[in-house]
């Protein structure tokens, strides 16, 4: 369903997850009172190898869409792509005000600037700390130390009913290079005067301990700088990391070199933290063309793709196809990021291509080159400490993060815990959450300029693909279905036509088909369906008992 079939309880909020629950990315969270809705980010996913020929996901905004007017805005958290991308792609569908503090407002404008309806929408400006009144919404901005500034918690209030605290992802950083700290102070009045449910991120639910400052990243770097003096630097991290942009261009200063961006999204996050004065003090980055005048030695290349993408500058970098940077024997690549789960093999990818050419490669286990934005345990449970709230609901994670956050919230002494799913309807009240049925959700995927279900039969299609190849059948016959020539036989991803080896499997299974024509009866093979169905199956047969696949099968029947 994507409107509701039961009437809204006057002394309840409710929440309705769209994405990020189950899954890492993709954020969308509603808010409803007395049919009236905010929603909280509109973020994109990104796919892993089962879904080729796809780069981006996003949530189905259906139920969202089907809102009309009672959606009353677009309140964002913070300005990473899990939580603002999905907006230059789903925008023109919900056309609802935006709202998000100067620099993620600023990320949103550099966003919109390459769309043909940019100027169509109305951004706002939220000052940190600030508030936004949405219809029965209070909507308090909430300061959170995080890897790109300005991300906040929202603390979400309705008269009569009471407050949602929505984290947003942050962690604890007493020392934060950019940005602000997390503002315990205020997260403990609002935990005093009474919290109903606490919206939380869990994606770090199982690690033990505390994520870590920034100012040792920092360090570390500098350190690690120095053992390669006279080796060409590269550095990997995520391209709105502005914090570990700093943290990067100071341990080059102390090394005695400069800092080279390459990748468009690192100088989009430049331009931003600039106008932002987050990079005040940070000398001007070098491009690519006043690098060169540099020896190696002198610099820092700053690069897109610490997650394996294979359009970003290290993958092509990997490749020996960046036209800018080359790596040699002796040189260094360094992982300051973590690997977002699914992305494994890819990364694992570009770091054998650079041993392979003798390029050190150096990750967050070789040295502490990398802290998490998001909150260990330890750090989970002194908000739990302070917010107090009457319900946990665990978000921003797949199942297993979920569970584990769901499970530290018992052990705080969170009298409530409920695990959404993508698509549930979930009613909060003084008295409570519980479950009151689902609408409509689901995951899109960019599928080249258009917007389709990971369902998409082109999809699926290059996914079997993929696994099991693709044979294509030409046959000719005349008016009574005999032979004029022999079939004509194709098996991409199966064989190789310039093989001996393989000719003689396409020689099987062209007499094969050849045999099931001569054997059909006459009447039949007069039927061009029915005859080139069974030379489909037959051909599928054959390739299934040789090659233990099933590959598509397209059966070209040509009557002359």
């Amino acid at each position: 369903m994507n409107t509701f079939d039961f009437n809204m309880a006057r002394d309840a909020v409710y929440m309705v997850p769209l994405g990020g629950c189950g899954i890492f990315g993709a954020n969308m969270t509603l808010y409803g009172h007395r049919d009236q809705w905010v929603m909280v980010d509109c973020g994109m996913g990104f796919a892993d190898e089962t879904m080729p020929g796809i780069d981006i996901l996003l949530p189905d905004p259906s139920f969202a869409v089907s809102l009309g007017d009672k959606l009353l805005g677009i309140v964002l958290t913070h300005g990473h792509e899990d939580h603002i991308g999905a907006l230059e792609h789903l925008w023109p569908r919900l056309k609802a005000p935006l709202y998000a503090t100067k620099f993620t407002a600023t990320r949103i404008r550099q966003a919109f600037s390459e769309t043909p309806w940019g100027g169509q929408t109305k951004l706002h400006d939220v000052p940190l700390s600030g508030r936004v009144a949405l219809g029965p919404f209070d909507i308090e901005y909430v300061n959170m130390a995080h890897s790109i500034p300005e991300a906040c918690a929202l603390a979400i209030t309705v008269n009569d009913v009471g407050t949602i605290v929505h984290t947003g992802d942050w962690k604890l950083d007493e020392d934060p290079v950019v940005g602000q700290k997390t503002d315990e102070k205020r997260l403990k009045e609002i935990g005093e005067a009474g919290v109903l449910a606490l919206v939380g991120d869990s994606t770090n639910a199982m690690v033990p301990g505390h994520s870590g400052s920034e100012r040792m990243v920092q360090k570390n770097l500098s350190e690690v700088f120095g053992e390669f003096r006279d080796a060409c630097i590269a550095v990997s991290c995520f391209s709105t990391n502005v914090a570990r942009l700093k943290s990067i261009s100071e341990a080059a200063q102390a090394n005695d070199r400069q800092i080279c961006l390459v990748g468009r999204s690192l100088w989009n996050s430049n331009e931003a933290a600039r106008h932002c004065d987050y990079l005040s003090g940070v000398p001007e980055f070098l491009t690519d063309d006043e690098a060169n005048l540099l020896p190696a030695e002198k610099l820092v290349y700053v690069c897109t793709g610490s997650q394996g993408e294979p359009r970003a500058a290290l993958s092509r970098i990997a490749r020996d196809d960046h036209k800018a940077l080359q790596l040699a024997e002796g040189d260094v690549v360094i992982f300051s990021s973590r690997t977002i789960p699914g992305n494994e093999r890819a990364i694992d990818r570009i770091k054998n291509r650079f041993m392979a050419a003798g390029v050190n490669v150096v990750t967050d286990r070789d040295a502490p080159i990398h802290v998490s934005g998001h909150p260990y345990r330890d750090e989970l449970k002194a908000l739990y400490s302070w917010v107090k709230p009457l319900t946990a609901i665990p978000v921003h994670g797949e199942h297993m993060q979920q569970e584990k956050h769901a499970a530290l919230a018992e052990d705080c002494g969170v009298g409530q815990v409920l695990i959404p799913q993508n698509g549930h309807v979930i009613e909060v009240s003084k008295e409570g959450a519980q479950l009151m049925g689902h609408v409509d959700s689901g995951i899109l995927a960019i599928e080249g300029k258009r917007i389709v279900a990971v369902d998409h039969e082109a999809i699926l299609m290059r996914r079997r693909l993929m696994h099991n190849g693709s044979v294509v059948v030409t046959v000719v016959v005349d008016g009574q279905g005999n032979l004029v020539a022999p079939p004509k036989v194709t098996a991409m991803g199966l064989l190789d036509e310039s093989s001996e080896v393989d000719a003689e499997y396409i020689e099987g299974v062209v007499e094969e088909i050849s045999k099931k024509i001569e054997n059909t009866p006459k009447g039949l093979r007069r039927d061009d369906d029915e005859l080139g169905e069974q030379i489909r199956i037959t051909a599928r047969r054959y390739f299934s008992k040789k090659f233990d696949r099933k590959p598509q099968t397209r059966v070209h029947l040509v009557r002359i």
